[in-house]
């Protein structure tokens, strides 16, 4: 009796989704072209290189089209020492990434949306150097992948919105 009710409730539950008019971010296929047509500029440092690419895998860049769009990013990188020991040595650090980027419509050379991503990890601070390098490094990586992440949302959703508009 109870996987008839469930059953029931299910496909209830199908039927009042297929009237709803829902439609995944990316399944609209004119999302995810110009997500793949968007140049991203590397800004400098060895954060820049990484947070371009994963901007570059996240959004599947399109080789051999010409790009619609050209974001420009501005970096911020930020240390807290966190966790002191009783000789005032941290132990812990917060790393934040903060991105500024601006979309430029490559035909018309407007700006076309700007955003601001913001990321936060935290790091074991070695007394061993190599040990402490190699943990900011990966926190660097993780802070980078985040913000490319929360841009690829950011654009899908603002370029879902435009066609509607």
């Amino acid at each position: 009796m109870n996987r008839v009710v469930a059953s029931a409730l299910i496909a209830a539950g199908a039927l009042g989704l297929a009237g709803c008019g829902f439609t995944p971010l990316y399944g609209d296929p004119a999302v995810t072209a110009q997500l793949h047509s968007v140049q991203v500029t590397t800004p400098p440092g060895r954060t820049g290189q990484l947070i371009r690419e994963h901007l570059d895998d996240a959004l599947a860049n399109a080789k051999g089209q010409a790009p619609k769009y050209r974001m420009d990013l501005a970096l911020a990188e930020t240390r807290y020492p966190r966790g002191l020991r009783v000789d005032n040595v941290a132990t812990r650090y917060e790393y934040v990434l903060t991105a500024n980027y601006t979309v430029v419509s490559i035909s018309s050379g407007a700006s076309v949306k700007k955003g601001t991503t913001r990321a936060q990890v935290t790091y074991d601070s070695a007394d061993q150097p190599y040990a402490s390098i190699t943990a900011q490094q990966d926190a660097q990586d993780r802070a980078a992948a985040e913000c490319a992440r929360l841009i690829q949302l950011e654009l899908a959703a603002w370029l879902a919105t435009q066609g509607k508009s």
